[in-house]
């Protein structure tokens, strides 16, 4: 069976075909920078621009860096201020003509993750983290997604969250060396065992290319790298295009 899936990012919007019997693309990605500013209207065209470019006129599963609840963007987040509100579902279609299923982005990757990589199988709590320009997360009990985690959004020091601490940008922005932000990942990730006691912790995302430099100075061991690594996003949306969310 193929689908469609997009995973829109802060620096690209990423679409492909996806195989949902091997989990894997049945297509070239092709990216389109995210347009600056990235409003609504803008962001909305740049979808319709990936989809075109595979004359795809089907169902679309789109992973969304923000709260989605029932195709509704709840939360600002990252994004644009004039996000918050917007029935994503129905701007995309409106745009584009096809029907679409609106997941957070986080949450995609997380259902790629939990089907065809490293937490296929896994009962009890499992956490799915994607690293990049924020962290987003994925939660899992016994296999069932549990919505809209947005565990990057914890407070850290002076009330910010802290992907603003220990997220990629954060990386780039104070100039990192990749010793010194594993150490701000392990914070994150020691963090997290607190509040939620994770069975598994599965770590994907950008910076999953870059386990073998980060994995050695990181605490916890019920920490795993993501086996579906930067294509979680596409593949989780497309299975969201056919509800398996």
């Amino acid at each position: 069976m193929e689908l469609f899936g997009i995973d829109v990012g802060g620096s690209g919007i990423k679409g492909a075909k996806v195989n949902l019997e091997t989990g894997e693309l049945s297509s070239e990605r092709f990216r389109l920078a995210t347009p600056q500013p990235a409003t609504p209207k803008a962001m909305a065209q740049t979808v319709k621009e990936v989809l075109e470019h595979f004359d795809w006129k089907g169902p679309v599963g789109v992973g969304f860096p923000t709260i989605v609840a029932n195709g509704q963007c709840k939360s600002q987040s990252n994004l644009h201020e004039d996000w918050l509100g917007v029935q994503i579902d129905e701007l995309f279609k409106k745009t584009c003509g096809n029907d679409f299923n609106i997941v957070n982005d986080a949450d995609a990757a997380g259902l790629a993750e939990m089907n065809f990589g490293a937490g296929k199988g896994k009962d009890g709590l499992v956490l799915t983290v994607t690293l990049g320009t924020g962290i987003g997360s994925g939660m899992f009990y016994n296999g069932v997604l549990i919505p809209n985690s947005e565990l990057g959004h914890l407070r850290y020091k002076k009330f910010k969250p802290v992907e603003r601490y220990a997220a990629d940008s954060a990386r780039k922005r104070n100039e990192l060396s990749y010793d010194e932000w594993a150490e701000r990942l392990d914070y994150f990730f020691n963090y997290v065992n607190r509040v939620c006691s994770p069975d598994l912790i599965i770590v994907g995302g950008g910076a999953s290319k870059k386990w073998e430099k980060l994995a050695p100075h990181f605490s916890d061991n019920n920490l795993v790298v993501a086996q579906t690594r930067n294509e979680a996003g596409i593949i989780g949306a497309a299975m969201a295009s056919k509800g398996m969310s």
